[in-house]
């Protein structure tokens, strides 16, 4: 394996009930990299995005983390927890707290870090994501795009390693996508390790530096987008992309 890689999948398998979800899937992730995630709904992604950050676990096999086994010790869990950012479907934001007591609740409680320095970094962060208005606002006040553009400020208030994004734009109204997609584009721009579950071609195409596409839990191609958008030889992949683009 990779040893610069700061994620070491290992020949991991994962089955619900008789299903085989995940067969024996070995691959890497080095730091600094966009890597998207491809393949039909069924087809294992977003298991193994969720397996990074023990939401999920393995049957058999090997994931690390940042030199952090993932497995059940609660010690390295918390400590993976830290590392590992996830920004999922549904934006999973307290519906009682303000905006920026959203962004600021896990840099105190997890990272012991006090207010005044939570709340000056949660607004550098809610500036970063063009929220900069609606800091001391409820959830309820915002629109699905920018609650969504929250959830990533949450995230990236810990300072994490890395951040997972599981269809970060799946349950968006088409005309919010763009503002989505725009703020992690520019967190790409910064170098932030991003490994993404989408169907948005385009920001695969554009922002990536790797596509990885999955059918039926095996990986069936890895490859910078270029060439996994061009020459496609693999019949499966050609008709997943006719049918995303139509």
């Amino acid at each position: 394996m990779n040893s610069n890689a700061l994620i070491t999948v290992d020949h991991v398998n994962k089955h619900f009930g008789p299903h085989h979800v995940l067969r024996d899937v070995t691959t890497h992730f080095d730091a600094g990299k966009v890597t998207v995630i491809l393949g039909a709904s069924g087809s294992g992604k977003s298991t193994l995005l969720r397996m990074l950050n023990r939401l999920e676990t393995h049957d058999s096999g090997r994931i690390v983390v940042d030199g952090i086994e993932v497995n059940d010790n609660h010690a390295a869990l918390d400590k993976l927890r830290a590392e590992v950012g996830m920004v999922f479907q549904q934006f999973n934001l307290f519906p009682h707290l303000t905006v920026l007591d959203n962004v600021t609740l896990a840099p105190r409680r997890v990272r012991k870090m006090d207010r005044a320095a939570a709340e000056a970094r949660a607004l550098e962060l809610i500036d970063r994501v063009g929220l900069k208005a609606h800091a001391h606002k409820h959830p309820f006040q915002l629109s699905g795009g920018q609650q969504q553009r929250v959830a990533i400020a949450r995230s990236l208030a810990m300072q994490p390693k890395v951040l997972l994004f599981d269809e970060p734009t799946s349950a968006l109204d088409p005309e919010m996508v763009k503002e989505v997609l725009d703020v992690m584009k520019g967190l790409a721009k910064t170098g932030m390790t991003m490994l993404v579950v989408t169907h948005e071609m385009g920001f695969a195409r554009e922002v990536a530096d790797r596509v990885l596409f999955l059918d039926q839990g095996c990986i069936a191609a890895d490859a910078p987008p270029a060439q996994f958008f061009g020459a496609q030889d693999n019949e499966r992949i050609r008709s997943f992309l006719g049918q995303i683009a139509h």
